[in-house]
């Protein structure tokens, strides 16, 4: 009763602080080792004090947060991101989104187009919609000329749900190119880049020139720090991450760099456009362009070659992140629209398209490939993610993890991803949905997507069994997501629901 007469008598107003995403910044100074940053809590900091609080310590006394803070970590922001004019534009935006419906294709609308591809004007004009990340522009779907696309936000399937199935069908069926630029690529150089990749990676580096691996850098948890695709050149490494990871990924490499060592990591991102030419038809159209020996015999699966392409000197890495034949073409920056002019004109009666994101996040997702951040955190390890293969405990050199590794192999993990393939058409899953088996909740979508190959909504995520009880789990059915409170049954597997053994990929 006294709260109805009685006066404030200090009223204050003091500036708040807002990041350009809307998360906090906490951890570790990737510029200066020892200094750690717990800020930018945007009006939650009192709510939240306790909980950052808490994870601060673990952090500072552990050398790691005790969960994955990934979103809030300082490492997701590059020095551009201080530029005061685009953090001007974007602090006021992120406050009145502050308590707005999150939409799950929510794109911010101040301070874009920081960083542009050499194909951005060209994607433009073909109707590309773009999604940020990293600061990059990137083509996330393409709204051909005349054509009428509802773009309102949604929880369902979105307007442009059609557009995006045609560019997922010229991946499988004929070709399709996608500017994959934005990929963060580290150069790692020097006469002990070897010794530094074979402690931090888990797979066996110590390849010859003009061959790529795939690799994980672990955790002394046997968590992945990262996921990479690295291309061993006569002189180094060049690493390629995700897009935005350059400086998470750059400052656990140089971290690591023993006293004496001579050795440099060099973000060389800008230096190259990435151009994937990716689809049953890739090789058809890439040979319109090149005269190199695209065979099998001559280029093997999972190597790369110095190549003419047009009027352009290529990296072709034969690779891909959508299951089929394909190849990513790294080209110096300034060549890159010449060499996308050369292959779109080469492109007539193979069926070309440009395809963007969300097609990309279909294909990857409906052929069961993992994505950092997502799928793969510091709290996943190579077993439970099903991608042990990658390791290789026995290289003879010790690794970062590596007994983590070994303890978990001897114990057995106790859970596993698996793939599941919703059995209701309408079903439309957008990830972070529970797992349920015989009404039970088992485990939580990592990634969803829509697989148009298989014509069902298709899910990632861990199952927190063994691998044993998972498999009589999936032998026996039973499983199913709730979405939105409404349960809908799918159909679980150990394998991707979509070439599980691979032979597209190898053409």
């Amino acid at each position: 009763p006294a709260l109805e007469t009685a006066e404030p008598h200090m009223l204050l107003n003091g500036p708040e602080s807002f990041t350009p995403d809307g998360m906090f910044l906490m951890g570790q100074s990737p510029e200066l080792p020892g200094f750690f940053v717990c800020c930018g809590l945007n009006s939650v900091g009192i709510a939240t004090g306790g909980g950052a609080g808490r994870a601060m310590a673990e952090w500072v006394l552990g050398g790691h947060p005790a969960a994955d803070l990934w979103p809030a970590d300082i490492r997701r922001f590059a020095p551009f991101h201080n530029n005061l004019r685009a953090l001007r534009e974007r602090a006021p935006e992120s406050l009145v989104m502050h308590y707005a419906i999150a939409y799950p294709d929510h794109e911010d609308e101040t301070a874009r187009n920081l960083r542009l591809s050499p194909l951005h004007g060209r994607l433009a004009a073909k109707g590309a919609r773009f999604t940020c990340r990293m600061g990059w522009e990137r083509p996330k779907w393409f709204k051909p000329e005349g054509a009428e696309v509802d773009e309102s936000l949604t929880f369902g399937r979105p307007g442009w749900f059609d557009l995006v199935a045609a560019e997922h069908r010229a991946a499988r069926e004929d070709v399709a190119l996608f500017d994959q630029t934005s990929f963060a690529k580290l150069l790692v150089a020097g006469p002990d880049a070897e010794a530094l990749m074979q402690r931090l990676c888990a797979n066996d580096m110590a390849v010859a020139p003009g061959r790529m691996i795939y690799t994980p850098m672990l955790n002394e948890r046997g968590g992945y720090e990262s996921d990479l695709t690295v291309m061993r050149l006569d002189d180094g490494y060049l690493v390629i991450t995700g897009t935005a990871q350059p400086v998470k990924d750059g400052e656990w490499l140089r971290r690591h760099v023993g006293d004496g060592e001579r050795v440099a990591v060099t973000d060389v991102t800008s230096a190259w456009a990435v151009i994937g030419v990716m689809g049953p038809r890739s090789r058809e159209l890439l040979s319109r362009v090149t005269p190199a020996d695209l065979s099998d015999g001559a280029f093997p699966y999972f190597t790369w070659q110095s190549i003419e392409a047009g009027y352009a000197t290529v990296r072709a890495a034969r690779l891909s992140y959508v299951g089929e034949l394909g190849w990513e073409l790294y080209v110096p920056t300034e060549f890159a629209a010449g060499l996308y002019d050369a292959l779109t004109d080469a492109g007539d009666g193979l069926g070309l398209r440009d395809a963007g994101a969300a097609a990309l996040t279909s294909l990857r997702v409906e052929k069961g490939y993992r994505a950092w951040g997502h799928d793969l955190t510091p709290d996943d390890t190579p077993l439970e993610a099903g991608l042990a293969f990658a390791v290789r405990p026995g290289k003879g050199v010790p690794f970062i993890g590596r007994e983590a590794f070994l303890r978990q192999r001897d114990a057995g993990a106790a859970r596993r991803m698996v793939s599941l393939v919703m059995d209701d058409a309408e079903a439309f899953p957008i990830g972070g949905e529970p797992i349920l088996h015989d009404g039970e909740i088992v485990g939580q979508v990592t990634s969803a997507a829509f697989g148009h190959t298989v014509g069902r909504a298709v899910a990632l995520g861990y199952v927190e069994r063994n691998p044993e009880a998972i498999a009589e789990m999936i032998a026996a059915g039973g499983f199913a997501l709730d979405i939105a409170c409404e349960v809908f049954t799918a159909r679980a597997s150990l394998k991707a629901p979509y070439d599980p053994e691979g032979a597209r990929l190898r053409g």
